[in-house]
């Protein structure tokens, strides 16, 4: 006899649950969701968690009302947080165990793993942390079960204050319900909303990375932590693919070849999070910034220049002292005025288009600058030219009527698919952000900018994801994130809707019917920050950059002196055909030469012999192919100019 039969017959209150959006049936209410799922022929072995009516819980957590069900496994995004979370549970205790002085605070799930911070008098060794690992896969392997528990909040601040886990109390300070959860295995118990795995067996496979320094809270003026960092898989095999795509990850990484490539370099003189370009970094830089002037010129763009700092008051005005203050250098003194380094462009885009009087039949009006900006990035978060202090923006402002706003998000869309698929990405992923908590302007015109981004969207066929809450303070936008050679997401593009500037700005213009009316403005970065970027593109080539982006394009590598005139003779003809190229005329081996060129990502290599001196003719090694023989100098030229196509990719050619 079922469940819910034995329910019915004895009067017991029921509930009508679906799972997977199957036929309801009934249950007795205060079933758990595992009984459920076994009542519906479901084995609940490959799921370790489920989602009621969308709130995520544990497989013990009893059902009170009627709704539906999805089972959570490791496949999905909820339970691939709930998977690691968990994980950061059997770290902490392994922790506690291994080094019992130690003091838990917080371990969030993040993307590809987890981390948790502790109070600990030293910073963890490689040694420690092996010793964590060696105690956390003990802890796994006694697959200790996950218990719910639940109390007042004055209960459990004694609980913590009994164990002298100070972080723990300040935490439960702040929390508004009278009553907390908290997570229980073995003799370990943690503060937690949950839900968590059925038990500490259900984790397969857990591998503690690395250790760093963390501020608690985030905040410099607080305790310095211990954080450790790792991941987990359901599977060995799993996690040993991870492992192996880490430390191309390292190999990849965009400082380490930044320093090997002599690219870029960042100096405690100088200050942090601000980028020296060294000549080869600042070349292929030069090269990204004339493709993309000479193509926004194509498109109609305008090209402006704007100064680095301006008075407050102008800040004041566009909202960013109310809305972006944290994120803002503090403002200077100038005879008796406060000026302040610009964090944004807009601003003056905006006061550029109050020069004149403007008409309907001048808009769009499409204003492009390579702008450089300052924002205060605490030292924390600084990560090469991923997070810095100092970077130019790729931005652009369009300044246009209502009734145009559709018709100008789709050409950025499909501007910025070509742009970026000049640079090689061709998979991209796009998210429509709607209003946050923390907005301004009216709910109406909220709803228009929201419609025309997704009228935009659908009008271009590109498939979307909405992102609730994720738009700026001033309107909704699209962010765009592409897809590097690793697989890894990286956002760049997006197109952000302004209606409240312009009627902060008093913009206007005069509308067919000879009345003033004020325009739309949109903000949009096609390639995000110019460092950010680059950065990108070291990793995603792995600092082999394609040949029309190479700071050296060809190496000339003669194999004597007797052969250097000669040498010097093909570098000019390659020089005047307008290649970036370089001669090696060092008294050293040519294979010693050679293996330096292919360390410097050299896409091309013409090393020049004595039969190649004589048969005016040099020997061709292309970097991804090897050995292509001997060629004459037309041939050359004609061979290296097929490797630097335009690649303009039309939209339809692009993955959407």
């Amino acid at each position: 006899m079922s469940v819910s039969t034995e329910a019915s017959q004895a009067g017991v209150a029921t509930i009508e649950v679906s799972v997977s959006g199957g036929e309801a049936k009934s249950f007795p209410s205060g079933i758990t969701a595992r009984e459920a799922l076994r009542e519906c022929g479901i084995d609940g072995t490959e799921f370790f968690a489920v989602s009621v009516n969308g709130i995520p819980m544990d497989l013990a957590a009893s059902l009170t009302q009627s709704g539906s069900i999805e089972p959570v496994s490791f496949s999905s995004p909820e339970g691939k947080e709930i998977y690691r979370h968990s994980s950061t549970h059997i770290m902490a205790q392994a922790v506690k165990d291994v080094f019992p002085s130690a003091n838990v605070t917080i371990g969030p799930a993040i993307e590809e793993g987890f981390f948790y911070d502790f109070a600990f008098e030293r910073p963890f060794t490689p040694e420690d942390l092996e010793k964590i690992e060696a105690r956390a896969h003990e802890i796994m392997k006694a697959d200790l079960p996950v218990k719910r528990l639940e109390m007042s909040k004055d209960e459990a601040i004694q609980f913590f204050e009994n164990k002298k886990e100070s972080f723990k109390v300040e935490i439960i300070k702040q929390i508004e319900d009278d009553r907390v959860s908290l997570y229980q295995q073995g003799e370990f118990v943690d503060l937690c909303r949950g839900p968590h795995v059925g038990s500490t067996g259900q984790v397969k496979a857990l591998k503690l990375l690395t250790s760093a320094g963390a501020y608690w809270r985030g905040d410099e003026r607080n305790p310095m932590l211990q954080r450790i960092y790792g991941t987990s898989f359901p599977s060995q095999a799993e996690l040993d693919d991870h492992i192996a795509n880490l430390e191309e990850i390292k190999r990849r990484d965009h400082r380490k070849l930044g320093k090997e490539l002599d690219l870029f370099s960042v100096q405690d003189e100088t200050g942090p999070g601000l980028i020296l370009w060294h000549p080869k970094g600042a070349l292929v830089r030069l090269l990204i910034e004339n493709f993309w002037r000479e193509q926004h010129i194509k498109h109609g763009y305008e090209m402006v220049y704007s100064p680095h700092v301006a008075r407050l008051d102008l800040w004041k005005t566009s909202g960013h002292v109310d809305y972006y203050k944290d994120n803002m250098f503090a403002p200077m003194m100038v005879e008796a005025s406060e000026y302040q380094l610009k964090p944004m462009n807009c601003p003056f885009h905006i006061m550029v288009y109050k020069t004149h009087l403007r008409s309907y039949r001048d808009l769009p009006i499409r204003y492009g600058e390579l702008g450089t900006v300052y924002r205060y990035e605490r030292s924390g978060v600084l990560h090469g030219l991923m997070r810095v202090r100092g970077f130019t923006q790729d931005d652009a402002h369009i300044f246009c009527r209502p009734d145009q706003i559709e018709e100008e998000v789709r050409k950025v869309l499909d501007f910025t698919f070509f742009v970026l698929g000049h640079f090689g990405f061709t998979e991209f992923e796009l998210y429509l952000s709607t209003r946050p908590e923390k907005s301004v302007g009216e709910l109406g015109k909220w709803d228009q900018a929201t419609n025309a981004l997704e009228s935009a969207l659908k009008g271009g066929g590109f498939s979307y994801k909405i992102d609730p809450g994720e738009g700026v303070f001033y309107g909704p936008k699209i962010d765009l994130k592409i897809r590097d050679a690793l697989g890894r997401a990286w956002q760049c593009s997006t197109i952000q809707i302004d209606f409240n500037n312009p009627e902060r700005f008093g913009l206007t213009y005069v509308g067919e019917d000879g009345k003033t009316h004020q325009p739309i403005m949109i903000h949009r970065a096609l390639l995000g920050s110019i460092e950010r970027f680059f950065g990108i593109l070291v990793e995603h080539f792995a600092g082999a950059f394609p040949t029309w982006l190479a700071p050296t394009q060809i190496k000339i590598l003669p194999i004597t002196d007797k052969q250097a005139e000669y040498a010097g003779q093909v570098r000019d003809q390659l020089l005047a055909a307008g290649f970036r190229v370089e001669l090696d005329d060092r008294n050293e081996k040519v294979g010693l030469k050679i293996r330096e060129a292919e360390k410097g990502k050299i896409p091309y290599m013409l090393v020049v012999g004595k039969r190649e001196s004589e048969s005016h003719q040099v020997s061709v090694r292309k970097r991804s192919d090897g050995d292509l023989g001997a060629m004459g100098i037309p041939d050359v030229i004609q061979l290296i100019g097929k490797d630097m196509p335009l690649n303009e990719l039309a939209p339809s050619s692009i993955q959407r």
